[in-house]
């Protein structure tokens, strides 16, 4: 089968289109899917690069084939498989190998998807859509009251995070890096945005919350704004790195979390938050929300198999307006 991967770490030069990808077959308890479409995200950067090369949640065999998120149909079950069937639609994240013909995923992490919801839609809300329904409605649970502040605004998952944190009644703060993203974010809902590139983001925040700091930051940028962010919360606030694009962290200094108000700070996986009970549970409510019109998804642009390693270099120049898809079943 067709599929692409790597054969050692590295830059988007070491991502391979090969056709002689072994057809996988589902072992009990999994199903393989016939993948219609797959989703680029920073995780597949991280592993691409080897930054997960030591993770235990997120393993990273060479060679491997990428793509942590993907939609299709049911084409084989594995032994003890019964709530699912060949042919019914499924979408998934967290199991590696979207970016490829077939793949096989644990049956427990294959949602449903509902008719009329097309492939873009499925996938996009999988890994993207439940990061930003976690982060809002489970680690920290947002409330009437509450203000956060959303990082990189404009981008895929903090288009959604706005909306989602509004669904809450929260009051949403955003950095974004021009005018135009700035647009794109105060129509998904922003109260305020902030030109982090031209203006003081932290001072900036203190200004817009009268010197009181934000309840919450949900940062993916890192490197670059983690020590800031932790500065803009309340006392005993929550600051949230969920990712990396300018950088891995190396350190955060237990005093610096005493000096900026007695604050919380944690980097978690999304993997800890999609247990088996919580799945379907979160893709249901998302399927929801879009159907009620209450939650838009933006797909800034989709690829072929062939130009994943455009993908990546895209996602990494950190300019995306949206949702980037490989179309699998394209020639």
């Amino acid at each position: 089968m067709r599929g692409v991967g790597i054969a050692q770490f590295g830059g988007p030069e070491q991502l391979e289109l090969r056709d002689d990808w072994p057809l996988p077959e589902p072992a009990r308890g999994e199903a393989r899917v016939r993948v219609a479409m797959a989703g680029v995200n920073y995780i597949d950067i991280y592993m691409r690069s080897g930054q997960y090369a030591k993770s235990q949640t997120y393993q990273t065999p060479l060679p491997m084939l990428l793509g942590m998120e993907g939609a299709g149909t049911v084409d084989a079950l594995g032994e003890g498989v019964t709530d699912l069937a060949v042919g019914d639609r499924v979408a998934w994240c967290v199991t590696r190998g979207a970016y490829a013909d077939f793949a096989v995923v644990p049956a427990w992490k294959l949602v449903p998807v509902p008719e009329g919801v097309d492939w873009a839609v499925a996938t996009a809300l999988q890994l993207q859509g439940s990061t930003a329904h976690y982060l809002t409605h489970s680690l920290f649970a947002l409330q009437p009251g509450h203000t956060c502040l959303v990082h990189a605004g404009a981008g895929g998952v903090g288009q959604l995070l706005i909306q989602l944190a509004k669904s809450r009644g929260a009051r949403v703060l955003a950095t974004v890096g021009t005018e135009s993203k700035a647009t794109i974010a105060m129509a998904r809902g922003a109260d305020a945005t902030i030109l982090y590139r031209h203006t003081d983001f932290r001072a900036a925040v203190r200004t817009l919350t009268q010197g009181a700091g934000v309840d919450v930051v949900y940062d993916s940028v890192g490197k670059d704004t983690v020590h800031d962010s932790i500065r803009c919360l309340k006392r005993r606030g929550t600051c949230v790195m969920f990712g990396a694009s300018s950088g891995q962290v190396e350190g955060i200094a237990p005093l610096e979390l005493a000096e900026a108000g007695s604050v919380f700070f944690t980097r978690p996986h999304l993997a800890d938050y999609l247990q088996p009970h919580e799945v379907r549970q979160r893709a249901a409510e998302l399927f929801t929300l879009v159907a009620d019109e209450r939650l838009s998804v933006a797909v800034e642009r989709t690829y072929g198999l062939a130009a994943v390693a455009e993908a990546h270099r895209h996602i990494e120049g950190r300019n995306t307006r949206g949702k980037l898809l490989v179309d699998v079943a394209a020639p």
